[in-house]
């Protein structure tokens, strides 16, 4: 499929209207952004029915370029990972300073925050999924409740994240860190960093982590540990989903005993605090704007949260 100005949920109800099949007869392997031109595959149950007419009206959101018989449905997450291509125009910079921060990034990698999609429009999502967690209402829809918890998860681990970029630890091992491994992704705990590790932390070998919380405690220990939750006390509509320190001493992590949403029944693991530097080439678009490349949580309050705000770092990262 590919599509332009379309949500992915959307693209598969639209599927499944064509097909007369029920929308959970369609999967993808993960959500692809609205406002971009993305493509990507579905997979439609049709068992012992011919296939549908995939054709759409040329000025349609999207289209199906490639349609095929398989034996196995599509699942969340079943992909190696996403390939992006970014256009910039009329840019009116200095191409010398942009290409001298491309080589910073190059050189350091990015804070790897989970980008403003992820909470909806307005950070819509965070609010529904404070709702749910404080109501204890199910939710009808279980890819909507799988899409309110995510948007927890993700606020909570950009938090933590924003707290480590502040300080300057984003990219460097705390003691109690847990570490990943680059390759296979498996991660490691450790009490303190030694130059071996160091090293293989500046090599992109090794990552530091951050949580993303369900149940389970945390595997962090030490100063990581606190500062995990102590972030976690930022965020007091998610932090009685969160465990919040109370059902075991200390384990932000631990599972919820005030979410009743069966959509809080996901273990706690570990994302990578930073992404490795991907900069494959340079093309001489100028340089406007480009001192605005780092973000952390706003002003993460009950009445209103907001996912996002700028803020200019020492260098870029």
């Amino acid at each position: 499929m590919r599509k332009r100005g379309a949500n992915t949920d959307w693209v598969a109800r639209q599927l499944a209207r064509r097909a007369g099949v029920p929308p959970g007869a369609v999967s993808y392997a993960g959500l692809k952004d609205r406002h971009a031109v993305t493509e990507q595959w579905f997979s439609v149950h049709l068992p012992g029915k011919a296939d549908p007419d995939w054709s759409t009206d040329p000025d349609s959101d999207f289209a199906v370029l490639e349609a095929a018989r398989h034996s196995r449905k599509l699942r969340r997450g079943a992909l190696r990972g996403n390939a992006f291509r970014i256009v910039v125009r009329e840019l009116d910079g200095d191409p010398a300073e942009l290409a001298a921060r491309f080589e910073r990034i190059a050189a350091t990698g990015v804070p790897n925050y989970f980008g403003e999609q992820r909470f909806g429009r307005e950070g819509g999502n965070l609010e529904r999924a404070a709702a749910m967690f404080e109501d204890g209402k199910k939710c009808v829809i279980a890819n909507k409740r799988g899409l309110y918890l995510s948007a927890a998860r993700s606020a909570l681990f950009n938090a933590v994240l924003a707290r480590r970029v502040v300080e300057g630890s984003w990219n460097q091992a705390l003691p109690g860190e847990v570490l990943m491994l680059a390759g296979s992704h498996s991660i490691f705990a450790m009490e303190e960093a030694d130059d071996t590790i160091r090293q293989r932390i500046a090599a992109f070998d090794l990552h530091p982590t951050g949580p993303m919380w369900g149940v389970g405690e945390l595997s962090s220990t030490g100063a990581a540990r606190g500062l995990e939750t102590a972030v976690a006390t930022m965020l007091p509509r998610f932090l009685r989903w969160a465990g919040g320190g109370r059902a075991k001493a200390g384990a932000a992590g631990t599972a919820a005993d005030g979410a009743r949403c069966d959509a809080g029944m996901v273990r706690t693991r570990r994302r990578r605090t930073r992404f490795p530097p991907t900069v494959r080439r340079l093309r001489n678009h100028g340089a406007a704007g480009m001192d605005r490349v780092g973000h952390r949580p706003g002003a993460l309050i009950p009445d209103r949260i907001q996912p996002f705000a700028p803020v200019r770092l020492r260098q870029t990262r």
